[in-house]
């Protein structure tokens, strides 16, 4: 990997933070990106800039300064939460701007410049809530299934270009994020894996050119694979494990950041 460009989007925190890190360990020269430029200020990559994905301006502004890459990571999103009559419309569009627009905005500034050079990679982080649906997730799961059916058609029309594109499902994070954030408490069993995890998994997808890589553990993954198969026995073991409560936890706490 030593000598490649990379530019990473929601370096701000968590995930896209770690994943900057990473690969600035393993030899890429790394843009990390936040709208807010005070929270990654003090990131040591190759350079910093502040970036918002819902803006047209932003991101042609951000590709004309950066210039091609050899890898894209779109990491920037945020979660919505609620029940469906509950959460305002407004908020709906503004979580599909950022979570499925913003890395579309992404991709298509800067896969002109991958298909001319004859190969590239577009990793995008997204969660198991864009393979498996569950309480008051409803929005949410919505802008995750979007970039998911995105990605993997975007994989077919570049797979002879030279051009890889990966999706990399977290489950919960612990120590940032939004189950972090939420005090939420999961039952035994079911586990949490670090935003280094998940960027380990970043690293996996380059190497490899993996269509999917699940970061959950392994009994979350499980379920998961259960979802795709038999969504309605999925929902009733998920029900008797706690996901009601897990999910109006994590709802009450986006709820208090709207």
């Amino acid at each position: 990997m030593s000598n490649k460009s990379a530019i990473v989007t929601g370096c701000s925190s968590g995930i896209g933070r770690a994943t900057a890190l990473e690969l600035t360990a393993r030899g890429y020269e790394v843009v990390a990106t936040a709208r807010r430029y005070e929270s990654i200020a003090d990131l040591a990559v190759a350079r910093t800039l502040t970036l918002d994905v819902d803006s047209d301006e932003s991101v042609a502004a951000a590709q004309a300064s950066v210039g091609p890459v050899d890898l894209l990571v779109n990491n920037a999103g945020f979660g919505i939460d609620g029940p469906v009559e509950e959460v305002p419309l407004v908020e709906v569009r503004r979580a599909f701007e950022t979570n499925f627009f913003g890395a579309a905005r992404m991709i298509q500034a800067f896969v002109p410049a991958m298909r001319e050079q004859g190969g590239g990679t577009i990793v995008n982080v997204t969660s198991v809530s864009g393979i498996v649906g569950g309480p008051l997730a409803g929005f949410y799961s919505a802008t995750k299934f979007g970039i998911r059916g995105f990605a993997l058609c975007l994989r077919e029309d570049l797979r002879s270009t030279g051009v890889g594109v990966s999706i990399v499902f977290p489950g919960f994070i612990r120590n940032a994020g939004m189950f972090a954030d939420s005090g939420a408490e999961l039952p035994r069993g079911i586990g949490t894996r670090s935003p280094q995890q998940v960027a380990s998994a970043v690293i996996r997808a380059i190497e490899r050119n993996r269509a999917e890589i699940d970061v959950a553990p392994v009994g979350l993954r499980v379920g998961t694979a259960l979802a795709g198969l038999a969504p309605q026995t999925s929902a009733s073991v998920s029900r008797l494990i706690g996901s009601d409560s897990i999910s109006a936890t994590i709802s009450r706490g986006q709820r208090e950041k709207r």
